[in-house]
């Protein structure tokens, strides 16, 4: 038996950076995503020697271990022991010999929420296993806890829930940890004209989003006004988004992007670099409207919105820099599991 699950990765709308305590805190964080058909997977087999393997074939890392109730954190492969430890410590998994296989459609870094979304889609594999009967909420919240507090890694909550739920989401952000997801009946002509439109495009770089989520920490314990100010101006800027793609003004989109860019800049330092932005400012004058990095910033992928049918301008223009258009569509499904 093969215990199999996948889970999507997103694109960022809006409100971006909110969603990262202590801001969500102190001042409630708000985004709006949607998740898109590229994906996490993982597969769990059952073996029957005492030993866990862990691998992941889109990076070609392979290790092994003698069963154990605490695989070591030091650096590799720390998403995939992290849940076995979690498990264990929570009573959920018994000494059973076994081998865990990832694969994800996108590099590390790239700013479509990766790591998360291989959590997920490793937790996912876990519950198909062991019939556990967590509900959407908890596996995004189980999720996040290993992640920020057992592991320590730096960064938000919405990747976890977005890959949890699927579709298009407007999320709020509190303190203790509570999170409300508000899914959106996005009509499919929006939809569509928002894919056909907004062009996703892979820098060639990866970035270090740890080091740049902590400056934005930082601003915010510091109570830099600035960095504040612009996070203030971003959740408003989720709040526009959802009300532009529900009533279809669709050509607010790269405004409302645009918006956004200018005060994300402002939140942390190393968000924009000069490669980015002569990706932007090239994007801009072939015809789009606004755009945005992916993710916390520094590098990854791209979106930029490009009304009537200026996307092959802008194609053309931000290949001829070295950028990659990515062909994608809108995943209205979130973490499937399935046994084989």
């Amino acid at each position: 038996m093969i215990y199999r699950s996948k889970a999507p990765l997103r694109i960022g709308f809006a409100g971006g950076g909110t969603d990262v305590s202590p801001y969500s805190d102190e001042f409630g964080g708000a985004i709006l995503n949607a998740t898109i058909n590229l994906y996490a997977y993982a597969s769990i087999e059952l073996l029957d020697e005492p030993v866990v393997i862990l691998e992941t074939t889109d990076r070609g890392e392979h290790i092994s271990y003698p069963w154990s109730e605490s695989l070591p954190i030091d650096g590799f492969l720390d998403l995939h022991k992290g849940v076995h430890n979690k498990l264990i410590s929570l009573g959920h998994l018994k000494k059973q010999g076994y081998k865990l296989t990832t694969f994800v459609e996108a590099p590390a870094g790239s700013g479509l929420g990766t790591s998360s979304t291989l959590m997920i889609a490793i937790l996912g594999a876990y519950q198909e296993w062991l019939s556990l009967p967590f509900g959407e909420y908890d596996t995004a919240h189980l999720a996040y806890d290993i992640e920020r507090v057992d592991l320590a890694m730096a960064g938000g909550k919405q990747d976890q829930y977005s890959a949890t739920f699927g579709g298009f989401n407007f999320m709020e952000f509190y303190d203790n940890d509570k999170v409300i997801v508000n899914p959106l009946r996005v009509k499919d002509k929006y939809t569509n004209e928002l894919a056909h439109n907004l062009l996703l495009f892979y820098t060639h770089t990866s970035r270090d989003s740890a080091s740049i989520i902590e400056k934005q920490r930082s601003n915010v314990k510091s109570s830099n006004s600035s960095a504040i100010d612009a996070m203030h101006q971003l959740k408003k800027q989720a709040v526009m988004m959802k009300e532009a793609l529900l009533i279809g003004e669709m050509d607010r989109i790269g405004e409302i992007l645009h918006f956004g860019w200018e005060n994300k800049k402002l939140m942390a330092d190393g968000i924009s670099n000069p490669m980015i932005d002569d990706l932007y400012n090239t994007a801009i004058a072939n015809g789009a409207t606004g755009g945005k990095i992916s993710g916390a910033g520094g590098g990854g992928f791209m979106i930029f919105y490009c009304p009537a049918n200026t996307r092959h301008a802008v194609i053309k223009a931000l290949e001829e820099k070295g950028a990659k258009n990515q062909l994608y569509q809108y995943s209205k499904e979130g973490l499937s599991t399935w046994k084989v």
